[in-house]
């Protein structure tokens, strides 16, 4: 995944692109970079690594240097960025968000003619951002560019671009995948995935950008240079899981969505009759905190906080490269709660599912604090599908994710013809599903929410909202 920010204004953007950045780095642990724009001196960058120090001590010590009226800042997953771009469109800097599936294929074809060349990272690989810049430079404008861009990926692309007249020109994906929204205060505009991020700043909502709609931004305003298509498939997973609680997506704040998809399961496994007695209603934080809080309001359970994470000095589990101190790390920032643990049945949501080797170690961390039953609830449906669009699963190959492997462990490339039934907790297979889960892990019961019910509890129509993880079906 990854996020970006950017201002431009009458005044000077450094502070804001600083801290509308620092916002979005729950979206990325790899690399972060700012680049600023004056009209006396032009650009000036910086990129650090983010692997092991946080965004904002990274970039610290480097805002005396910065001074500009206008700015990009981004998160990244990915490769370093954002990237300075000299061409016959101009000089610009580019950051991208997005996945490219057919990478290979794509470079083979741009090298194909003479005259094409990128710089190689110590890999052999090319930066991404880097070759979605040559896409664009392959036109004749910076529009046609990213039109070609996006049409030519197979995938999802979100850029975000400054000029070397300080104008910013934000794209979103094709399919609206990820949020872009605009932000204005007396000075200038800002353009954000994270709605909260540029409040804080005292910008308030202006526009929110449609699918494959392109606009430019300057200090007085934005103007549509692509309108918006018609068709989106917004990702479900930026209200279950990465989006951050006081942001909104589509009009839908993220909190209030996963209280109503908590709510949800909860009614309709009090209707199914499957909801077991227990001493305490928790959440695994810390996104599936709201979802439980929905779940034992809706159900008259008893929230509680069993455990609590450590956070002081490893704020994210997973900033480790190597997945053994990954686990490590986040089996020492689980600290218990004996008294509300102790010969107590316990029933745990979570904001989903994914390869399950975290969620084992918790299952096993409250047995051995002395939990006496531990149940489980997942707020979205099995997750059959790794993710082509936004990579945000982390998982190489669909047999990673853990639901997808049961399957085949039960049945064999057979149960791969009928995930649909696997995922439907009312059928044989479905139940099948359920009981091997809990046999692997530890659970004393699991529940997994539906896809109606989230579907429900986003609230916007679901023929907009994208389900490919849980379906298969673009």
């Amino acid at each position: 995944m990854g996020g970006f920010f950017g201002a431009v204004s009458r005044r000077d953007v450094v502070m804001d692109v600083f801290f509308g950045t620092d916002y979005h780095s729950h979206l990325g642990t790899k690399n972060a970079g700012m680049v600023v724009w004056n009209e006396e001196t032009g650009f000036y960058r910086q990129i650090h690594s983010i692997a092991n120090t946080p965004f904002r001590t990274r970039f610290d010590n480097d805002l005396a240097d910065f001074a500009g009226v206008s700015g990009i800042g981004c998160i990244s997953d990915s490769d370093p960025q954002p990237l300075l771009v000299r061409s016959h469109l101009g000089t610009y800097a580019i950051t991208t968000v997005g996945q490219i599936n057919n990478a290979e294929e794509l470079v083979k074809t741009y090298f194909s003619d003479h005259g094409h060349q990128l710089m190689a990272m110590s890999s052999g690989k090319i930066n991404m951002t880097e070759f979605v810049a040559a896409l664009i430079n392959e036109c004749d404008s910076l529009k046609d560019g990213i039109l070609n861009a996006q049409s030519l990926i197979d995938g999802s692309m979100t850029i975000l671009l400054m000029t070397s007249e300080g104008e910013i020109i934000a794209a979103r994906d094709r399919y609206g995948r990820l949020p872009v929204l605009i932000g204005a205060d007396k000075d200038g505009r800002c353009v954000s995935f994270e709605s909260f991020a540029y409040r804080k700043l005292g910008y308030h909502d202006e526009y929110e950008l449609g699918p494959q709609e392109i606009v430019r931004i300057t200090a007085g305003g934005y103007e549509t240079i692509l309108p918006a298509a018609d068709k989106m498939k917004i990702c479900a997973f930026l209200w279950t899981y990465y989006g951050y609680p006081n942001s909104n997506y589509e009009g839908v704040n993220v909190e209030l969505m996963r209280y109503r998809n908590g709510a949800i399961m909860a009614r309709d496994e009090m209707t199914a009759g499957t909801m077991p007695e227990v001493d305490y209603v928790a959440g695994v934080p810390d996104s599936g905190v709201p979802h439980a809080i929905g779940y034992a309001n809706r159900s008259g359970g008893h929230f509680a906080r069993p455990f609590v994470k450590y956070t002081p000095t490893w704020p994210r589990s997973f900033m480790p490269s190597n997945q053994q101190v990954r686990d490590q790390v986040a089996k020492m920032k689980q600290i218990p709660v004996p008294e509300l643990i102790e010969d107590k049945k316990l029933l745990f949501v979570d904001d989903s599912i994914v390869r399950g080797t975290q969620l084992q170690g918790t299952v096993e961390f409250l047995f051995e604090s002395g939990a006496k039953e531990v149940h489980m609830r997942s707020a979205c449906p099995p997750i059959m599908y790794a993710c082509k669009y936004l990579a945000f699963s982390r998982s190489n190959s669909d047999d990673d994710l853990l639901a997808r492997r049961i399957v085949r462990k039960l049945e064999g490339e057979e149960g791969l013809k009928h995930l649909e039934e696997y995922s439907d907790a009312s059928t044989h297979r479905g139940q099948c599903l359920l009981h091997a889960i809990c046999e692997e892990l530890g659970f004393d019961s699991l529940g997994y929410q539906s896809l109606d019910g989230l579907l429900e509890a986003i609230g916007i129509d679901r023929e907009k909202i994208c389900t490919y993880c849980w379906t298969g079906k673009e």
